[in-house]
């Protein structure tokens, strides 16, 4: 062998600074760059993130070229990722810029519809909708290994433009964790990915109530909006300068609030 011609690895700290010089090349060439940026150790920290990444590992087809992969993302080899339907788009900087094309098939509509009935009677309150969450349970759901909404091997096809034969080098490994990075600030791209709707969910949780006897239109009490938004919540269906009955009934949301010496019970 000759030693002479043994091409040393660089050091993490080289390829750092050389995704950064190519990252800055391509943007100053007019690119609008989307770059994972990793803050620590940990590549996803909610759970949501955490969970992809776990489901990602939990598949011994990958498991032979992630270790890599974390590598490459840890250092900010991802320049660009970006998420369309069905689809991962990214660039990756190696030994050059690579370009990778995840293409992932769509849930299908017996393990969404499955989903949905799980879920049901658990997503849809005003202050869920409001902030843009879920439960931890419907998370749970949403996430299964085998019922949930990721991938597994056979719906994910992966190219990337590197000389590396196999199904997932390490260009592709470290856009899969990017994307894990990408899901703790955007969840949502879970269900872009996967070609379903995630309001779907809301509306299944209102036709569950519906069916249990309450209102179509997911509401809640007027009480507990007075402790939301620090306000008291005045009887609308009666003029200011009339005073309520010793015992008089009207509709809330579904439900019927009493009054009885002016105050207020939900039944």
């Amino acid at each position: 062998m000759n030693w002479w011609s043994y091409e040393r690895k660089p050091s993490v700290l080289e390829q750092r600074r050389r995704a950064i010089h190519e990252g800055q090349r391509l943007a100053k060439q007019g690119q609008k760059l989307s770059p994972v940026i990793i803050a620590g150790r940990k590549i996803a920290s909610s759970f949501w993130g955490k969970a992809w990444c776990e489901n990602l590992e939990s598949y011994r087809d990958y498991e032979y070229r992630l270790l890599r992969g974390r590598s490459y993302v840890r250092h900010g080899a991802v320049l660009d990722l970006k998420v369309s339907a069905g689809k991962i788009g990214a660039l990756v900087c190696g030994a050059q810029i690579y370009e990778v094309e995840i293409v992932i098939k769509p849930l299908s509509q017996t393990y969404w519809s499955r989903i949905k009935t799980r879920c049901a009677g658990q997503v849809g309150s005003l202050i869920e909708l409001l902030e843009g969450r879920l439960s931890e349970a419907v998370m749970r759901i949403i996430t299964h290994r085998d019922e949930g909404m990721f991938p597994n091997p056979a719906e994910i096809q992966m190219t990337c433009s590197c000389p590396d034969v196999a199904t997932m080098c390490k260009h592709v490994a470290a856009v899969m964790y990017g994307l894990g990075a990408r899901l703790d600030d955007q969840p949502d791209l879970l269900f872009l990915l996967r070609k379903v709707e995630q309001a779907e969910l809301i509306a299944g949780s209102t036709e569950f109530d519906a069916a249990r006897g309450k209102s179509k239109r997911k509401t809640i009490a007027d009480d507990q909006l007075g402790d939301v938004f620090g306000i008291e919540i005045a009887n609308a269906t009666q003029p200011a300068s009339r005073k309520p009955g010793p015992a008089m009934t009207r509709r809330v949301g579904g439900a019927t609030a009493r009054r009885k010496g002016g105050r207020k019970r939900l039944g």
